[in-house]
């Protein structure tokens, strides 16, 4: 090779080095944080941006460091989930797919191996040259198949997770509950499914469970101190009465301080994960790889507040007691007209037996611990910008108000599994050092679904979205929908079955419409149902938001609403039954199985366009 070939060769490689390094400095760091059963009304910001008042229409709220994330990004405040439960929820997130293609309608276990799966959104950044890490709460119950097929293993989809139930186990929370097999080193005959637990501040364990006390008599009595310790209000039912070791913590004080709270360490985690650079740390128990600042950072902060059990922290609590709220009431006239369904839900959650002072106290607490969260998500969102700044890296957050929402009495109800608007709705804010893309202090009012997270993220870590390995994604980039570069949705669609059973709806401006979708959970079987189904079976359920923003007045068989019901659905069965559906048989818990089963009689009819008579 002659000397000019060998200048050229050696030109081309530094030249190849130079454009990888380029790419690399332009793709940001990329913190998603994301919350738990968190009602939109908790933030200041939202509220104004909506209504008009900072408060919430039950009362007094805070919400500092979201509303500062507010003014410094981009507020998609019309983002709704694709599915009013954790577990579906945050598979659309990760998946970017809607329930109905993904195959995954409420909290079942599935695989990897099905043919139409495709990698997740942190593995699809892991193959952008992106290091990938998650904090917390996960909630996507993916396994991969191994051997001959008649097994399965957990399937990570981060490279390096702080899992909240490693955490617990080294009492790094102030409650917890899972699988135990020894208590204070005597091994259990049968271990405990879930053992509930405190932590005091000295790091020993209050257990909260009568069958305990039955086996081990030196516990007597440990589950009602624990009830009346932290003043806990269990969910309960009318009939049966109150609970001492069962039924969701609804109201209570944190055993520990805020900062030592299950949430409190995943903040503090993430922060001393940031500072230790290249070189690993002691959690716990447990050595974990700091960060490596040679690549961009993919972070998942999975915050638990505030799902049950609803322990702020007694500072917090103390302040929040102070507030008188306006407990949502209940229509007596709703339930005439209420699909079973949706009374199925409300049965399931019921709350308006409650005393008043029991009200008030969920109340307080709910948005306590709240504002709470709200310190821990100010806390992760400054050190990751000032890490990043640091580095001289650009940077993006993207932060999810809940994965979906929670009543408060709403519907005489706590819980979620609804498609109304206290459930589903959940804004989002995308904050970057890019103000071109995300501008400071901008609100779109534009329509957003959670399927949009995953090709928001992807389009900012560098992917080509055009790209046959990314046709997939049901969602947009949201920076193109704040631009206005793509058409504005004319509605938002949804589907699960958890709880209350097979659901979808679709949820345009002004209406809502909601139906049955199967006659059961039986995967691949009578999947034309609804199609044949008589109006009525379909448990139908039609709301006209402008004058009934509390969803309560059920005009599904108003006659002066006949058309618009009927435009609905035949929208909503076209799309969520008709466009590419999958349904997959995954082989119960084992998740084994990989037998897809597909509906496609109007591909295209998810076109974002619905004209209403």
């Amino acid at each position: 090779m002659n000397q000019f070939k060998v200048w050229l060769s050696v030109a081309f490689v530094w030249l190849a080095v130079g454009m990888q390094g380029r790419v690399l400095a332009e793709q940001p760091n990329v913190l998603w944080i994301l919350t738990d059963d968190h009602r939109y009304d908790s933030i200041r910001a939202f509220n104004k941006m909506l209504h008009g008042q900072e408060m919430s229409e039950l009362g007094y709220v805070e919400s500092p460091h979201t509303d500062r994330l507010a003014k410094m990004g981009t507020t998609f405040i019309n983002a709704y989930c694709q599915a009013q439960g954790c577990a579906p929820s945050r598979a659309s997130m990760h998946y970017g797919r809607y329930p109905f293609r993904s195959g995954i309608y409420e909290f079942e276990y599935h695989n990897n191996n099905a043919e139409h799966c495709r990698p997740t959104l942190p593995e699809s950044m892991a193959e952008l040259g992106y290091q990938t890490t998650h904090f917390g709460k996960l909630g996507v119950r993916v396994k991969t198949i191994k051997g001959d097929g008649k097994w399965a293993t957990q399937h990570p989809i981060y490279e390096q997770s702080f899992y909240f139930k490693d955490l617990a186990k080294d009492g790094l929370c102030a409650w917890g509950k899972g699988w135990t097999t020894e208590v204070n080193g005597v091994k259990l005959k049968e271990p405990f499914q879930n053992l509930e637990y405190f932590v005091t501040p000295e790091g020993d364990l209050e257990y909260s469970s009568l069958q305990l006390e039955k086996i081990m008599p030196e516990f007597a009595g440990t589950a009602a101190r624990t009830m009346e310790k932290y003043d806990l209000l269990r969910h309960y039912n009318a009939k049966k009465g109150k609970h001492v070791d069962s039924g969701m913590i609804l109201s209570g004080v944190s055993s520990r301080e805020a900062g030592k709270t299950r949430d409190g360490y995943y903040a503090s985690i993430f922060v001393d994960f940031l500072k230790n650079q290249n070189r690993k740390f002691k959690v716990g128990s447990r050595n974990y790889d700091g960060v490596d600042a040679s690549k961009p950072l993919f972070c998942h902060l999975g915050f638990d507040f505030p799902h049950t059990p609803v322990l702020p922290p007694a500072d917090f609590r103390e302040r929040f007691q102070q507030h008188t709220y306006k407990v949502p009431s209940v229509d007596g006239n709703e339930m005439e007209t209420m699909p079973k369904q949706l009374q199925q839900g409300v049965r399931n959650g019921f709350s308006d037996h409650f005393t008043d002072a029991e009200k008030q106290a969920m109340i307080q607490d709910y948005y306590a611990f709240c504002a709470y969260g709200d310190t821990l998500v100010g806390q992760a969102a400054d050190a990751f910008i000032e890490y990043s700044d640091s580095q001289k890296q650009p940077w993006t957050i993207v932060y999810v108000c809940g994965d979906h929402g929670w009543k408060l009495n709403d519907h005489g109800s706590v819980s979620k599994f609804t498609p109304w608007d206290v459930d589903s709705h959940n804004p989002i804010i995308v904050v970057s050092s890019d103000k071109q893309a995300f501008p400071a202090d901008k609100v779109v009012t534009d329509f957003v679904e959670f399927v949009d997270i995953a090709p928001t993220v992807l389009a900012a870590g560098g992917a080509k979205m055009d790209a046959e390995q990314y046709e997939y994604l049901d969602g947009m980039d949201m920076a193109e929908i704040a631009s206005g570069e793509v058409p504005a949705r004319d509605y938002v669609i949804g589907e699960s079955h958890a709880v209350i059973g097979p659901r979808a709806f679709i949820r345009t401006k002004d209406y809502v419409f909601s139906m049955q979708t199967r006659p059961n959970r039986k995967r691949g079987k009578d999947m034309d149902w609804a199609l044949n189904a008589s109006y009525k079976k379909l448990n139908p359920a039609l709301y006209h938001m402008p004058t009934d923003p509390g969803e309560v007045r059920n005009l599904a068989f108003s006659p002066e609403y006949e058309r618009v019901a009927m435009v609905m659905k035949d929208k909503l069965l076209n799309i969520v039954l008709g466009d590419n559906r999958v349904e997959v048989d995954w082989g119960g818990n084992q998740a084994v199985g990989t037998t897809v089963y597909r509906s496609n009689f109007a591909p295209g009819a998810d076109d974002k366009q619905l004209t209403l008579p």
